[in-house]
């Protein structure tokens, strides 16, 4: 059966007015969207509860790291909002990733999404042997930290649209795949090093695409966004 896929738009401005204004120019639909550290730091929890309102779906990428006691109460402060996916590091631990199912989960048992990160898309073999001493191929590491993420119940990983169907081989096609690093063919790539296209991410088997700068800069960010769900989504 076909799986249900998304274009989630990463909402990385500075402000609440700049985001506001920004999804405003869609009118006619009301897209899914990423809330990441410049917003919630800029904003805090009240714009999570806006664009809620609003009624768009949020993707809260804060991406928690640390010890499983401070994960654990950390995400039971996050489950007071009503987002619908929620992420951390995979690189933090199986313990750290039960402890943030244990915060997360609300006392009727329910829960937003969870996934981990597996290897930032800005990272590519070098700098991960280079920078993080991790003498392995990346495409291991990251079926690695997949794996983990699965085995402490989580719900999938973000992780590279290169990486996607070898993470649905591994963890199975129930396990969700979310997808930055994605450009147009005949746009820049950036800052990150590890990218694809809407629909190459889509025959590779991304369930989620997270698209940012080749939306939100664009000249024309509603037919940006139409051109991705196109290429991806139908």
């Amino acid at each position: 059966m076909e799986k249900n896929r998304d274009v989630i738009i990463a909402c990385d401005f500075a402000s609440a007015k700049d985001t506001y204004e920004f999804l405003d120019k869609f009118t006619d639909e009301k897209p899914f969207v990423k809330i990441g550290m410049e917003l919630f730091y800029s904003e805090g929890p009240e714009i999570v509860r806006e664009i809620k309102k609003r009624g768009h779906k949020i993707f809260l990428d804060l991406k928690l790291h640390d010890i499983p006691n401070t994960v654990r109460k950390s995400m039971k402060v996050l489950s007071n909002l009503d987002v619908d996916i929620c992420n951390l590091h995979a690189g933090g631990g199986t313990d750290m990733m039960k402890a943030a199912i244990e915060g997360l989960t609300r006392d009727d048992g329910t829960r937003p999404l969870l996934i981990a990160v597996t290897m930032l898309t800005s990272i590519d073999q070098t700098r991960m042997e280079e920078d993080l001493l991790i003498n392995r191929p990346l495409a291991d590491v990251v079926m690695h930290y997949a794996l983990n993420a699965k085995n402490a119940g989580l719900d999938g990983v973000v992780c590279s649209p290169l990486e996607a169907g070898k993470v649905h081989e591994a963890c199975g096609n129930g396990f969700l795949t979310v997808t930055p690093g994605i450009r147009f063919a005949d746009g820049a790539v950036g800052d990150q090093q590890r990218v694809t296209t809407p629909a190459r991410a889509k025959e590779i088997g991304s369930d989620f695409i997270v698209v940012g700068r080749p939306i939100t800069a664009a000249d024309d960010p509603v037919y940006a966004y139409r051109r991705c769900i196109k290429e991806f989504a139908e």
